[in-house]
């Protein structure tokens, strides 16, 4: 899980290097008022300095997670280390595709929504237990960075189908975060040069095959690796398959 992860945190840490300590305050006093209400594992996750706080409610112990309350990375490794490495690389598509859905939107509609997603951990005492999580991001005021997100691991209260969602806290209507939400990730175009790079195209090809120009295949290419958050072509078409883009 290093590489996807790494390639998130390249995406999320685009924040300038002021802390906005206003933001932060306001953050944490949520976090702890939820963890000690609903007795959730609360994490604020400060993309400016790159580590997280965590605040340990009543589940922390279902979880054996007492006395965890540092990371000098805006990545939870202890509670991530409960997962399945397919899990954890499903956790972190989902977050993508939150992501660049949340950058669709009006600024002053992202603070209503939240990601929430199934997961399954296994404790310290080797028994296997049903985790949900939410996620929160709060946004730069001045631009489109993340500053801090918030996550709560908590029991799973109730059942639902799929494994993750995008969900209107006002309204209460959820969208499933699976392939049918990934053309808020790629353009139609784009996972057509994709797909036409991952048969093994070169541009020229690919030009010629898409009637355009030699440029926007070029175009189309930077575009992709910047939105999957990759360094090469290769890395593209893998991402790209495990979110069912092609």
């Amino acid at each position: 899980m290093e590489r996807p992860l790494k390639q998130l945190d390249r995406l999320l840490r685009q924040s300038p290097a002021e802390r906005h300590e206003n933001l932060f305050e306001a953050a944490m006093a949520q976090a702890r008022s939820l963890a000690t209400l609903e007795n959730v594992v609360a994490v604020i996750s400060d993309m400016t300095r790159n580590e997280s706080r965590i605040i340990a409610g009543g589940f922390a112990k279902t979880l054996g997670l007492d006395g965890y309350e540092h990371e000098n990375s805006i990545w939870e490794s202890r509670i991530l280390s409960m997962m399945t490495e397919e899990q954890q690389e499903a956790k972190v598509i989902a977050e993508l595709r939150f992501y660049h859905l949340m950058r669709h939107l009006p600024k002053a509609r992202r603070q209503q929504h939240c990601l929430i997603s199934r997961l399954r951990m296994h404790t310290h005492d080797d028994r296997w237990v049903d985790v949900m999580h939410r996620m929160y991001y709060v946004h730069d005021p001045a631009c489109d960075n993340v500053l801090y997100a918030i996550c709560l691991y908590g029991p799973m209260m109730f059942d639902f189908k799929g494994s993750s969602y995008m969900v209107d806290m006002t309204t209460g209507i959820r969208e499933e975060l699976s392939a049918e939400a990934n053309g808020a990730v790629l353009s139609r175009r784009e996972r057509q040069v994709l797909s036409l790079i991952d048969e093994g195209m070169k541009s020229v090809e690919i030009a010629r095959r898409l009637n355009i120009s030699v440029h926007t295949v070029s175009r189309h290419r930077q575009e992709i690796l910047a939105k999957l958050q990759v360094k090469n072509s290769i890395e593209a078409c893998r991402r790209a398959k495990a979110m069912k883009l092609i």
